[in-house]
């Protein structure tokens, strides 16, 4: 680790802006959504009164998601900076600028960047003084670093990294990476287990957790664990966080062959792995809302809007919405259209922007992608 105390991220809050406009290039219509039903246990006492306290989903994908931006290579990540989007590439190590008209440019490359199998140029966020701060696999493991950005839209440029974290244990698989800002203005990132199943139970490690931390980079004084990080752990690769109106805090996991899940994260809670995987009902771990079967989802990036969760599919190939209202059931969206989708999130204008993962290796890219779809969203 970086620091002789223990590692520490900075907590910012996410700053938004205009966003601009769609370009064209339309998709042949959707089919109907599918809506199911997945048998799933109650969540604990405080999460189920969370669960009920919330309004059904009310935003619902409508028409045919236009494209904002093609030709991209294996992106991972959207953040809007002043309205301005800027999108980070896995292999590449590029952090993009998006410009109104769908091309884009380089920024800046992040430095050292290790990007082999699922390691590489992961997470981004942006606070409020449009700094942005980078997830990203190194040559000495998984770290997060800081950059000032400079210029204006159309000629950013990024300053010298300021790393915060670094040490962590990566490797080809199971790299985590997702950062996220929570309602109480702690900074949250999703650790995988790189591999080591037995690190998840092992609180003195990192991997296999979601680690929560002050403004400064401190150990919030109500975190679970004395001087510690760790918010979560039992995990192997989670990917997904999103917070519904009410503050309950949802992630995304992957599974191994067995069960993908959505779970209600609580402070200290024990998600099972390797111990369980998937719904277990032993009373001795905290089970998820919702499963899945691998194949059917390998849930990645996910974001809430108007009490639904949006979740991006990679083997599934499909966005998926779960309202917060009932957890365990969910509506299937473009299955199958645009292949292996990595990221969800809200635009500023309100549409839901997904982006496809077809040039990761795992995938058949067509002949405009890795793309950015845009998708209006109708609100009840």
């Amino acid at each position: 680790m970086k620091a002789t105390r223990t590692p520490a991220l900075l907590a910012v809050t996410i700053g938004a802006g205009l966003m601009l406009a769609s370009c064209a290039a339309t998709s042949p219509a959707s089919p109907p959504p599918v809506t199911s039903a997945v048998p799933s246990p109650a969540p604990s006492s405080s999460s189920a009164e969370a669960s009920a306290s919330a309004t059904a989903g009310n935003a619902t994908p409508t028409g045919t998601p236009q494209a904002v931006a093609t030709g991209l290579e294996a992106p991972w990540s959207v953040v809007f900076r002043n309205g301005t989007p800027l999108v980070s590439e896995r292999d590449s190590g590029r952090i993009l600028e998006l410009s109104p008209d769908g091309t884009t440019r380089t920024i800046g490359d992040i430095p050292g960047v290790a990007g082999v199998g699922e390691g590489g140029l992961l997470g981004l966020a942006v606070d409020s003084q449009g700094r942005l701060y980078v997830y990203s696999t190194g040559r000495d493991g998984n770290r997060l670093q800081r950059f000032d950005v400079t210029g204006e839209p159309g000629s950013l440029a990024l300053g010298r990294p300021e790393t915060l974290l670094d040490g962590i244990a990566s490797a080809s698989y199971h790299d985590g990476g997702r950062i996220a800002f929570g309602p109480d203005g702690m900074l949250y990132v999703t650790i995988g287990d790189a591999g080591r199943s037995g690190s998840s139970q092992d609180l003195d490690s990192l991997n296999g957790k979601i680690l929560r931390m002050t403004p400064d980079g401190d150990v919030p004084g109500d975190n679970p664990f004395p001087d510690s990080l760790v918010y979560s752990y039992g995990h192997r690769n989670p990917q997904g966080l999103a917070w519904a109106e009410d503050g309950t805090m949802f992630a995304t996991e992957f599974g191994q062959n067995t069960w993908d899940e959505l779970n209600i994260i609580t402070t200290g809670a024990n998600y099972g792995w390797p111990t369980v995987e998937g719904i277990a009902t032993t009373g001795d771990f905290t089970d998820p809302v919702q499963q899945w079967e691998p194949s059917e989802a390998s849930p990645s990036g996910m974001t809430h809007i108007d009490g639904n969760l949006f979740i991006a599919n990679l083997r599934g190939q499909v966005l998926r919405a779960v309202p917060v209202a009932d957890p365990s059931t969910s509506t299937i969206y473009h299955s199958g259209e645009f292949g292996r989708i990595r990221d969800v999130t809200e635009a500023p204008d309100g549409r839901l922007w997904f982006v496809t993962n077809n040039t990761d290796g795992r995938g058949t890219p067509g002949p405009d992608d890795d793309r950015i779809l845009s998708v209006e969203l109708t609100r009840q």
